[in-house]
């Protein structure tokens, strides 16, 4: 698996983001919209990290970045619930999120060739 392209779905993602955050009422904006930013942000970032780190310090990271995965799938989902986004954005966000996830969690498994 090339992780270029993890990288790229994630910026993508980012860029899909944006303007989702900017539609937010303006209180909300400033809480949750600011999290969901960071956490996609950190995300990408601890992947890049990861991508150039080896042995047991690029488990880590991969580890941070599956974590920061999940804690953006979080704060999606209760966007959806707070009634935030619409249910059509909730799934295409879900389906980037879902796709990241996959892409990452093959690239966490284990590989002969490290």
């Amino acid at each position: 698996m090339n992780k270029f392209i993890l990288h790229q779905k994630t910026y993508d993602y980012i860029l899909y983001l944006y303007p989702l955050i900017n539609r937010l009422p303006k209180n909300h904006r400033l809480i949750l919209g600011r999290k969901l930013e960071e956490l996609a942000l950190e995300l990408l970032l601890s992947l890049m990290r990861a991508n150039k780190a080896r042995g047991i310090e690029r488990k880590k990271l991969q580890q941070k970045s599956s974590d920061y995965l999940d804690y953006l799938q979080i704060m999606v989902r209760l966007a959806k619930d707070t009634r935030l986004i619409s249910i059509k954005q909730y799934l295409a966000n879900a389906e980037k999120l879902n796709e990241i996830g996959n892409m990452l969690s093959s690239w966490m498994r284990p590989n002969k060739k490290e």
